[in-house]
């Protein structure tokens, strides 16, 4: 069987470990890379005894000397050009992007890489968030447009942007299920004297505290009763073994950016 070649960036963080540790026990993958910024203390140590799973005979090296099939990125957005840049150099043949809180021109270099890379870009590569997302369309479609819908996310500490990237999405979900453009009816968070809500109001609120992994609820409230659609996450794990997915489906793809649905089938 052929073996897909992985370079796994920001391999000292959280993510990064997590996905050392799960691509090196999954058929069909071998960490053929495992990089950190320029000037990173982890630089030259072994990335199997920093992911906590024994040495792997492979060092943490610098971002920009990766060679690999698939590069996976969980890293910081300012760090997504550079490192798609090092991906195009590397002659990558596939490029999987779950780094969220991007800014305009830093999306511009996605699409602009995306010309001659195939891309899987999703806000959560979770597979049970991924479904949720379907869920929260059909139900924003089936139920009463009188249904208030509130979005609550809870993460970690240390996360830099808010709302989450995960949130963003299910706030789309119900936006399209709506027929709604998001950013017509999106808020985000309240404080003061704001007055009654308005109808049609989508509201998106983000908790940030100890080390919560991820949590996100949506909420539909109507009148007499109350609808919630949860996702609690237990173990970054989750979120590495949907990563790992969508690098063994991306050899041999078309150039473009493609979604989890996509890898996962979904219509």
């Amino acid at each position: 069987m052929n073996e897909t070649t992985l370079a796994i960036l920001g391999a000292a963080g959280r993510m990064g470990r997590m996905l050392v540790a799960e691509a090196a026990k999954t058929p069909g993958l071998k960490i053929a890379a495992a990089t950190e910024a320029s000037g990173n203390a982890l630089i030259g140590q072994d990335a199997g005894m920093v992911a906590g799973i024994g040495p792997v005979g492979l060092p943490i090296t610098a971002t920009d000397v990766a060679d690999a099939d698939v590069f996976i990125d969980f890293t910081f957005h300012a760090a997504v050009p550079g490192n798609l840049a090092a991906a195009a150099r590397s002659g990558a043949k596939g490029y999987v992007l779950a780094t969220t809180g991007l800014l305009p021109e830093e999306k511009a270099a996605v699409a602009d890489a995306a010309v001659s890379l195939p891309i899987v870009h999703a806000a959560n590569m979770s597979l049970g968030v991924n479904h949720i997302l379907d869920l929260v369309r059909r139900a924003a479609a089936l139920l009463d447009p009188s249904y208030d819908i509130e979005i609550v996310e809870m993460h970690h500490r240390h996360k830099k942007d808010a709302p989450s990237g995960t949130a963003l999405a299910l706030a789309q979900a119900a936006a399209d299920g709506r027929g709604a453009r998001l950013d017509d009816v999106a808020i985000y968070g309240r404080h003061g004297i704001g007055g009654e809500r308005p109808a049609g109001e989508i509201a998106i609120h983000a908790l940030r505290g100890g080390e919560v992994v991820g949590d996100h609820t949506v909420v539909f409230a109507g009148e007499h009763e109350r609808i919630e659609i949860a996702h609690k996450a237990a173990s970054r794990a989750s979120f590495a073994k949907g990563a790992l997915l969508a690098a063994k489906w991306l050899p041999g793809r078309a150039p473009g950016i493609s979604s989890m649905r996509d890898v996962l089938g979904l219509d």
